[in-house]
């Protein structure tokens, strides 16, 4: 699951203290740092980074924080470069920030990057408005494979694809929605989905 920028300045806090020091800072020594006054506050963040498999708890101990040695607690910045439709299509937006994903969601060799939903024409698959979407950047796809799909060159959808001869079907996964089918020269993939990643 995704860190928030806040849950990803206290993992960093914490990753540094305990590569300069050897041991894992205290809660009170974490606020300070990121100018939080409630502890309670740090111990929530915590608490989420936890269940995220980004850091464990060492019970029994004054400094009871480890960062996770599983490999979940590596996590790479992606770019998250724009809003695409899971709905009709509609030209994506860039954007210029990051999202923190695990790394072990991120396995392809190609670059990748992140997309916000917005639609719900695949809530089928569980991909919702507002979910985050890892996608492999990528120009051939097997069909059948949710894909970042360009029509006419300007309009992306994110869509299952099927080939179909001299047309390309782009299909939903709601019940009320209808198949996009083109012309197989008007459709270009432009990566594929890897991974999916909700905020709560």
């Amino acid at each position: 699951m995704a860190l928030t920028r806040r849950q990803r300045e206290v993992f960093d806090v914490i990753r540094e203290f305990i590569e300069a020091n050897g041991y894992s800072p205290s809660l009170e020594e974490i606020g300070g740092t990121l100018g939080l006054s409630s502890v309670a506050t740090v111990h929530k963040h915590i608490t989420h980074l936890v269940e995220k498999g980004f850091v464990r708890r060492v019970w029994n101990q004054n400094r009871s924080i480890e960062l996770a040695e599983d490999g979940r607690g590596k996590a790479l910045d992606l770019p998250l470069v724009g809003t695409i439709a899971a709905g009709d299509p509609l030209e994506a937006l860039s954007t210029i920030e990051t999202i923190t994903v695990p790394a072990d969601m991120v396995a392809g060799k190609g670059r990748t990057f992140v997309l916000k939903i917005r639609g719900e024409s695949m809530i089928g698959e569980q991909i919702r408005e507002g979910d985050y979407v890892i996608i492999e950047e990528r120009q051939v796809a097997r069909d059948g494979e949710t894909v970042v799909a360009l029509v006419d060159g300007s309009d992306a959808t994110l869509k299952r694809i099927y080939r179909e001869g001299a047309t390309v079907r782009l299909q939903p996964s709601h019940p009320t929605m209808a198949p996009i089918v083109v012309a197989a020269d008007r459709v270009s993939v432009q990566g594929v989905v890897v991974g999916l990643i909700r905020k709560y």
